[in-house]
């Protein structure tokens, strides 16, 4: 049997295969199917015209609330109601309701991730799953009302982009500088439709909430799924939820469209300019651009980790005079965490808007959003033009660090570090 990806051996499997070759269209298996507030009622409603009335499998369906949730319009009230109503009329035994946090930071934490398992998500950030060792991929309304009726999807079997990771990251620089790096050398399309597989002994020196961050970004380099391979850290993640899963690697001799090396011992902080996230600058090139806004969240660094980090960069200090700062914990339970670890009196202390768990600004529904030629500086992972509100506003993209140290200064600002 010829040497395969890990990509190639999970979708071999849920195809029930022994093996697949790249660019084959095939049939698989689907473990697990999420939708949201605006894609899961898109879907039901895809449903009833195909004339399915009912779920492959209530027990592995989740809907997460999260993107226009709570309301701020009364188009997005009704909209939520529209899902809460279209879940509860299928039996999905997992609806998480407003304020429980963000869909692919609820999905991990709660114990819907397993290793080896094939997922689909009606997000294009489905892909932040890859982080556990699990095939995941955002799909369409017209897929995944197929996925939700029949617990199947066709697939056509990507080639795989390996990004080599070595050293251990310098002070100051986190799991974000990382992966703008690779979106620096890989571009917006560089991996289109493609696997991106993470390797290398960094990883091992990365917080384990790094791993869903670059995950989380692949999907900015028109990547299929991110993927890194389980180690007993991972396979812990999963135990601590009940569950446990099969550890996928790749084959000595697997075939790889392309293989990218990065010394993260060379790298500092990275910033990437309106309105692409692949438009990155070193931090040093762009100091002292000013903003009117920053943000702490996202489903790429509104975890626990990344709010302790924002957090020492404002201890005994103050928001700019100028700036407005918003800090959303991904999920209720990183909120909460946040609250014993005195991570939300800090934010409030220095100034900053905390608000409850979901998407906020990141996807401009609702809380934060920037007026007319605002500049923001944010830990999301996109930067498009309308964003996060205006058209006309303009967003940079950092870690958290650069973010709460530049909301003190008003400008672009490097981090104290250690």
């Amino acid at each position: 049997m010829r040497p395969m990806t890990a990509t190639q051996k999970i979708l071999a499997a849920h195809a029930g295969r022994s093996e697949v070759e790249v660019g084959e269209i095939i049939d698989c298996q689907v473990d697990v199917v999420m939708g949201n507030d605006i894609t899961f009622p898109l879907a039901a409603q895809r449903m009833k015209k195909m004339g399915y009335d009912s779920l492959f499998d209530q027990e592995r369906v989740v809907v997460v609330l999260d993107h226009f949730a709570p309301a701020a319009t009364p188009q997005a009230a009704t909209l939520l109601k529209k899902a809460k109503h279209a879940a509860e009329e299928l039996g999905v035994k997992y609806l998480y309701r407003e304020g429980t946090g963000i869909e692919h930071v609820v999905m991990s934490q709660k114990g819907h991730v397993v290793p080896g398992e094939l997922i689909v998500g009606g997000d294009s950030h489905s892909c932040t799953y890859g982080a556990l060792g699990a095939f995941s991929c955002g799909v369409g309304s017209a897929d995944l009302a197929v996925a939700l009726s029949t617990g199947k999807i066709w697939l056509k079997v990507p080639n795989t982009v390996k990004v080599n990771l070595s050293g251990v990251p310098a002070p100051g620089v986190y799991p974000k500088d990382i992966m703008l790096q690779v979106l620096k050398k890989l571009g917006s399309s560089g991996a289109l439709y493609e696997t991106i597989e993470f390797t290398g002994s960094t990883i091992a020196h990365l917080p384990f909430e790094g791993r869903f961050t670059l995950c989380n970004m692949a999907i900015e380099a028109g990547a299929k799924n991110g993927y890194i391979h389980p180690d007993e850290q991972t396979m812990n993640y999963v135990r601590q939820r009940g569950k446990n899963g099969t550890a996928y690697t790749s084959d000595p001799g697997a075939v790889y469209d392309a293989e990218i090396e990065i010394d993260v011992e060379k790298l500092v902080p990275q910033v990437a300019l309106p309105s692409s996230p692949d438009n990155v600058r070193d931090l040093s090139e762009v100091s002292g651009y000013k903003i009117d806004q920053v943000f702490i969240g996202s489903c790429t660094n509104g975890w626990l980790e990344d709010l302790r980090v924002a957090a020492k960069q404002l201890e005994g200090k103050k928001v700019h005079q100028d700036v407005k700062m918003v800090v959303i914990p991904a999920s209720r339970e990183i909120y909460m965490q946040a609250m014993k670890e005195g991570l939300i009196e800090t934010f409030l202390d220095a100034g900053a808007v905390v608000g409850s768990p979901g998407c906020g600004p990141c996807f401009g529904g609702h809380f934060g959003v920037l007026g007319p030629g605002e500049r923001a500086l944010s830990t999301s992972n996109r930067n498009f033009v309308g964003r996060m509100g205006d058209k006309t506003a303009e967003i940079m993209l950092s870690n958290p660090a650069v973010a709460a140290a530049s909301a003190v200064t008003g400008r672009l600002t490097p981090s104290t570090t250690d």
